[in-house]
C-alpha cells in the first residue's frame, strides 16, 4: 500500500512540474473566449489587437469576433449567451447589466465621447432650426447613448421637446447615413465613424458628445462575471492588450486609422442590414475619414471616472432606461487596470 501511494505521490509531483514548466513556457493557453465588438470606430483599439495578433500573443484565444451595428443589438446579444467579452458603449452595458440582470463588469475605458449630430447646412443653421415643422431627425433608438445624447441637447437648448420627439424616426447608424445622402433625413444623431463619413458627403457636424456632455464616458470593455472568477489572469491580459492597442492608436494614428478602415470595410457586408445593404456598401469607410475620427472625434484613453459612470447611472434612471439606479462600483471592477 505504501508502495502505491508512494507511486501516486510521484504522479501527481511530477503532473505538478509538468504544469509548472508550460506554463512558464507559455503552452497552456487560456480560456477560448466568445469576443463582441460594435461595428465603429469606437472598438478600434480590438480591431487593432486583433489585426496585430495581439490576442494571440498574450495567450488569448478567441473563438468568436463578431460585429453588431449597434451597442444596443451587442447588449442584446450579451444576453443570449456565448459571449464573456465585449468592446461596448457604456449606456448599453449599463442597460445589459440593470434590466437584463447581465453579469457584467466594465474593466477597462476605450474612449471618451464619440457621437454627433449631423445636419443639412442648407436647412439647418442653428439648434433652434431641428423645431421647425419640415425638418426630419433620425435617431438611434430609446435607451441608447445617441438618445441620451439628444434628451442633453434639450435640455441645454430649451427645446420644445414633444416637437422634436415626435418627428424623430429611430433607425441603426447606417441606415441614418443613408437616409441622409437620400435626402430623407435633415438631421441625425449618429456614432463615430458615420459623421466624419457624412462630412465627406457634404453634412455637417452641429454637436459633438463634447458641447453636451462633458467628460462622457463612450465605450467601456466588459466581461463576464464568471471570466473574473475563474479565468482572471485572462482578463488581465485582455486590459493589457488593450492598453497596448489604445496606445498604439495614440502613438500611430494614420496607421491605426488605415487598419480600422480596411477592418470595418471588409465585415461591412455581414454586419448591414439586408434591406441597405446595396446601398451600404457604396458607402465606403476611408482613411481619411477614420483618421478624423479617432483624432477629433474620440478622446482615446483606458482609465475610468466612476463619478462619471454614476451619472450616467443617475442620468439613465432620469430618463427611464432603467427602473432602478445602483452604485457604479457595482458594474465597476478596476483592478486590472492598476497592475
Amino acid at each position: 500500500m505504501r508502495r502505491i501511494l508512494g507511486i501516486l505521490l510521484l504522479a501527481v509531483l511530477i503532473s505538478a512540474l509538468v504544469v509548472v514548466l508550460l506554463l512558464s513556457k507559455g503552452e497552456i493557453e487560456s480560456k477560448p473566449i466568445g469576443m463582441a465588438v460594435e461595428f465603429t470606430a469606437h472598438s478600434a483599439c480590438g480591431h487593432i489587437a486583433k489585426n496585430k495578433g495581439w490576442f494571440k500573443e498574450e495567450g488569448i484565444i478567441l473563438n468568436t469576433y463578431d460585429s453588431y451595428v449597434t451597442g444596443m443589438v451587442l447588449a442584446a446579444a450579451l444576453a443570449r449567451g456565448g459571449i464573456e467579452v465585449a468592446y461596448i458603449c457604456l449606456i448599453p452595458a449599463i442597460n445589459a447589466y440593470a434590466n437584463a440582470g447581465i453579469p457584467i463588469k466594465v474593466v477597462a475605458g476605450i474612449h471618451k465621447y464619440g457621437y454627433g449630430l449631423v445636419v443639412n447646412p442648407d436647412k439647418i443653421k442653428t439648434i433652434k432650426d431641428l423645431e421647425n415643422l419640415d425638418i426630419r431627425i433620425g435617431c438611434t433608438r430609446e435607451g441608447s447613448p445617441t438618445d441620451a445624447l439628444l434628451h442633453k441637447m434639450i435640455d441645454k437648448y430649451h427645446l420644445d421637446q414633444d416637437k422634436i420627439l415626435k418627428k424623430t424616426s429611430r433607425m441603426n447608424p447606417p441606415k441614418q447615413l443613408l437616409a441622409l445622402k437620400m435626402g430623407q433625413l435633415d438631421a441625425g444623431f449618429i456614432c463615430e465613424q458615420y459623421p466624419t463619413m457624412a462630412e465627406e458627403l457634404g453634412f455637417k457636424v452641429l454637436l459633438s458628445a463634447q458641447d453636451l456632455w462633458p467628460e462622457m464616458q463612450g465605450s467601456v470593455l466588459v466581461v463576464k462575471e464568471d471570466l473574473i472568477r475563474d479565468h482572471p489572469e485572462t482578463v488581465k491580459e485582455l486590459v493589457k492588450v488593450t492598453s497596448r492597442a489604445t496606445q498604439w492608436i495614440i502613438d500611430h494614428p494614420e496607421d491605426a486609422a488605415q487598419i480600422v478602415a480596411s477592418e470595418l470595410n471588409v465585415v461591412g457586408e455581414r454586419v448591414f442590414p439586408i434591406e441597405v445593404a446595396k446601398y451600404a456598401a457604396r458607402l465606403e469607410i476611408t482613411p481619411k475619414a477614420m483618421l478624423n475620427s479617432l483624432t477629433t472625434r474620440l478622446d482615446c484613453s483606458n482609465d475610468i471616472n466612476p463619478e462619471q459612470i454614476q451619472a450616467t447611472i443617475d442620468y439613465m434612471v432620469k430618463l427611464g432606461y432603467i427602473k432602478k439606479g445602483f452604485k457604479a462600483e457595482d458594474i465597476l471592477d478596476l483592478r486590472f487596470l492598476k497592475d
